[in-house]
């Protein structure tokens, strides 16, 4: 049985989490940059998918204990290649805070699926999260109607199932190496869209280059290893919490940033509420989960 970790370990393990959030928030930060103006907007998403992961990978494979194979690997990184693209194209053609509060519905697909396939019991909570994540993006979708991009939105939609569908099949891979499993999703990512990115004829020149390589390395790359060792100190649900802070300030960035910038969107008032309604699921679901823990071990508090 392994030892509890001591409250130093559990207090760093936090800290870690919250750097790994606040460093994956600046997603839009790099997508929206005017720096990009210039590549095509049809295919900014794709190109932009294909340097973050070619960076984020540089960095992973220094992380890397052990090469495994095996055939399931095959539909996780094809579930996290899709997810980059589609989610790095609803913020290229939407207001950044619609591709991340439509990605954050993630968790009830996650749900959702697991019932279906792990045949998991689900829990008055996981009901709540759905009912609430649902309610958040119908909220969201309702803008469309108001002259939303409507592409931006699809792509949100899919890119909030296929993250889902990641964080399912590494759940189903979970006896591999971490850091193989992330450093094989994003260099299957560069791989799967390099051909398209050659035939482009359209490469990154002068600050772009210093952008891509921030966007691979601390937007993707070093996150995910200082999520990956903060979590051995906390719970799951714990850290699926702290992560929340990702979506909050994913807005400020790209605000504070670029707001000055011809393109820039504040977010609409139905952004706003549909997005509350999927953190207040989220709250409910993970940090009620591990209050209600703490009252079990410790009923005199």
């Amino acid at each position: 049985m392994r030892p509890e970790p001591s409250d130093a370990a559990v207090w760093r393990g936090r800290l870690l989490v919250l750097v790994a959030a606040i460093l994956w928030s600046t997603g839009g930060f790099f997508a929206k940059a005017p720096i990009f103006s210039d590549w095509p907007p049809e295919s900014r998403g794709l190109m932009l998918a294909f340097w973050r992961a070619l960076f984020a990978s540089l960095i992973l494979i220094l992380l890397v204990r052990r090469v495994q194979w095996s055939v399931r690997l095959i539909p996780m990184t094809l579930a996290y290649a899709v997810m980059n693209w589609t989610y790095l194209n609803a913020l290229v053609l939407s207001e950044p805070t619609v591709a991340i509060w439509l990605q954050y519905s993630a968790p009830a697909w996650v749900f959702l699926i697991s019932f279906l396939w792990f045949r998991e019991r689900p829990l008055p909570r996981d009901w709540l999260m759905l009912i609430l994540a649902t309610l958040g993006v119908a909220i969201i979708l309702s803008a469309e109607l108001g002259g939303a991009s409507s592409a931006g939105i699809n792509y949100g939609l899919a890119s909030g199932f296929c993250f889902a569908l990641v964080v399912v099949t590494i759940r189903w891979n979970r006896e591999f190496d971490a850091a193989w499993l992330v450093f094989l999703n994003n260099g299957v990512t560069a791989l799967v869209f390099a051909p398209a990115v050659l035939a482009a004829e359209v490469l990154p020149h002068g600050e772009q280059w210093f952008y891509l390589i921030g966007f691979g390395m601390l937007q993707i790359g070093i996150p995910y290893v200082l999520f990956a060792i903060g979590v051995k100190s906390i719970s799951s649900h714990e850290a699926s919490g702290l992560v929340l802070l990702e979506p909050i300030l994913v807005p400020v960035w790209v605000y504070v940033a670029w707001r000055n910038a011809p393109d820039y969107q504040f977010p609409a008032a139905a952004t706003l509420a549909g997005g509350g309604c999927i953190l207040v699921g989220l709250v409910l679901r993970y940090w009620g989960a591990q209050r209600r823990k703490r009252l079990l071990q410790h009923p005199e508090t």
